[in-house]
């Protein structure tokens, strides 16, 4: 082969890569998430989103759309495939919200025996999914735990929306502002009062998601210093108000 012709080939290839490596635009989803401001609702602190303005000045629906047309194949490295799931599980969650806005609650969009998890909330890939198969089927075997505070279930006590999308180059930085951010909200996320330290029931629930990291205690410890010696109990009230601002 004539060094043009190798040149071309790994031109072609490299170019090929470069094409399949590659992110959403989330252009449309960060119009959505400027409607997200800090309040309070029933004694916490949180992101607040205003559901009105994304469900009539149509920018969440563009979101949606931009989400959906996206092509799965197109992510390349576990990073991208993470940023990816969390925004989409975000965007599905809100999405599933302003659907039945006005709404005390995403659960009110379930029922007993059909709970809102096992609903569809959209289509990704061409697909119709639930929240509970992007978050259980997805990204909870791809091992990062602190995916259970970047995703939000639209609810007073779930970790906060970030006003940014989450991205490959940053997933790490990101990932570790929203565990300090959570893990300092005495609302929600970690609270010592008497002979405990209360934290949020989410650490209960994905407990054997924290193995890798040495389990949930020896997690908490390294992403908050200066802690007591105290006894760990996930017994902080998880209200499922909607993070709605009203």
């Amino acid at each position: 082969m004539c060094k043009k012709s190798l040149f071309l080939t790994v031109s072609l290839l490299f170019s090929a890569w470069n094409a399949v490596a590659e992110e959403p635009d989330w252009a449309s989803y960060h119009s959505v998430l400027k409607h997200v401001r800090p309040g309070s609702k029933n004694g916490v602190s949180l992101m607040l989103v205003d559901y009105s303005v994304i469900k009539n000045n149509g920018s969440l629906d563009k979101a949606y759309r931009d989400l959906t047309a996206f092509k799965l194949g197109r992510l390349a490295g576990r990073e991208e495939k993470l940023a990816f799931y969390i925004n989409a599980y975000n965007i599905l969650a809100l999405k599933m919200v302003a659907d039945h806005w006005p709404t005390e609650s995403i659960k009110d969009a379930g029922s007993l025996f059909s709970p809102v998890w096992d609903k569809p909330a959209g289509e990704l890939g061409g697909k119709t999914v639930t929240l509970g198969e992007v978050e259980h089927e997805i990204l909870r075997p791809m091992g990062e735990p602190r995916i259970h505070l970047a995703i939000v279930c639209a609810s007073v006590s779930c970790p906060d929306l970030r006003n940014e999308p989450y991205t490959a180059a940053r997933l790490d930085e990101q990932l570790a502002e929203q565990t300090r951010r959570f893990l300092g909200n005495a609302g929600k996320g970690l609270r010592v009062e008497r002979n405990a330290i209360h934290v949020s029931k989410i650490f209960d629930w994905f407990e054997d998601d924290f193995k890798s990291q040495g389990g949930v205690t020896a997690f908490i410890k390294r992403n908050k210093t200066g802690l007591p010696e105290l006894i760990l109990k996930a017994s902080l009230p998880y209200d499922w108000a909607v993070n709605g601002a009203q």
